[in-house]
């Protein structure tokens, strides 16, 4: 009798630790996924952010746009830390023509969709 506790017991801590390991990896698993939704978050709201500013100034502004606001929309843009939104930014603001600008307006609008889309 005493042979067969001792294969339950062994058998019973087998098998907490086994379940132990396995909450300890999901608890990993979702930490790790917390952190990355937390920091895609941040990045969402930085994006709409610079977004709001941009329709704001450029798009709903009745008049030329004023040098403060390009410079904050400047602050805005580099403060995304984000290359592909800054590219598109730069040809942005240096296009030449009424057709170039409504062209880089639309690539940047479009990949700032795409970025809150992610």
């Amino acid at each position: 009798m005493q042979n067969k506790s001792k294969i339950l017991v062994a058998v019973l801590l087998v098998a907490l630790v086994i379940s132990n390991a396995f909450f300890a990896y999901m608890y990993l698993k979702n930490t790790r996924a917390l952190a990355d939704a937390t920091q895609k978050q941040q990045i969402n709201k930085n994006v709409l952010s610079f977004t709001e500013l941009f329709m704001t100034k450029v798009l709903q502004g009745s008049s030329v746009v004023s040098f403060d606001d390009r410079l904050q929309l400047e602050n805005s843009v580099r403060a995304l830390n984000d290359k592909d939104i800054f590219t598109s930014w730069t040809n942005f603001t240096n296009a030449k023509s009424q057709t170039e600008t409504q062209q880089a307006f639309y690539a940047l609008f479009n990949l700032l969709l795409k970025k809150l889309a992610l």
